[in-house]
């Protein structure tokens, strides 16, 4: 998965260093040797998955939505209709909207001896800022297109822009990546030294994302060749 480049379109957060500066929000009151603040891991993780889930609270009580997001550099983007929830919160909301953002991979299922030490090998992130609507074109422009080509690498060039009808229809919550933590699980089971002679398979299941044959269209016209990008997957 490749990433939008950035663009003057989308101020950049100030990124110094190499390291996110953990918050007391974003150090884990568990297991805190699994977090990590590297910018290169945390950037890898959401450049990996197609869906996030948005948490906020709307009249007193917590919401969370999965949605599809992209990045263009430090910044996220999320799209949705100008009718949904956080859309319309953001937009009603100085100086804008509060979430919570996360994006988890499960890499493999953890089988243990005991059930007590069953779990799963993960690499998540979870990014905690405000949200603000997008209202600048050429950022709002910008930001769809990371979305799509956040999907598949090269679709945005590879099909028809939105139109004004479409734009208007379509609203974009910017996020910054200031308040950021990855957290990680790898290896095997953390069995109990009394319970090693058990007589119980234990390991791990790893589970792996792949891609299945291309199914085109049925008003696909004859003679258009899957691109590149598509054959590349």
């Amino acid at each position: 998965m490749s990433v939008a480049p950035e663009s003057s379109a989308a101020p950049s957060v100030a990124a110094t260093g190499t390291a996110y500066a953990p918050t007391a929000r974003t150090v884990p009151t568990r297991s805190k040797k699994r977090a990590a603040y590297d910018r290169e891991l945390v950037h890898s993780i959401l450049d990996e998955a197609y869906v996030c889930h948005l948490g906020f609270v709307r009249d007193g009580a917590p919401v969370v939505l999965p949605t599809l997001y992209g990045r263009v550099g430090e910044r996220l983007y999320v799209h949705g209709s100008t009718g949904s929830r956080p859309l319309r919160m953001a937009g009603e909301q100085d100086p804008g909207l509060p979430v919570c953002l996360t994006v988890t991979h499960v890499d493999g299922l953890v089988l243990a001896r005991s059930a007590f030490h069953h779990s799963i090998n993960y690499r998540s992130v979870v990014v905690h800022g405000i949200a603000h609507q997008v209202t600048d074109a050429d950022e709002k422009r910008l930001a769809l297109d990371a979305l799509v080509d956040h999907v598949v690498a090269g679709r945005a060039a590879d099909s028809r822009p939105a139109d004004a009808k479409e734009l208007a229809a379509t609203a974009v919550l910017s996020l910054d990546l200031a308040e950021v933590s990855a957290k990680v699980r790898t290896g095997g089971p953390n069995d109990e030294p009394e319970d090693l002679d058990l007589p119980h398979w234990t390991g791990v299941v790893p589970l792996r994302p792949g891609y299945g044959p291309l199914v085109p269209a049925d008003d696909l016209a004859d003679g258009i060749e899957v691109p590149a990008y598509l054959r590349g997957l």
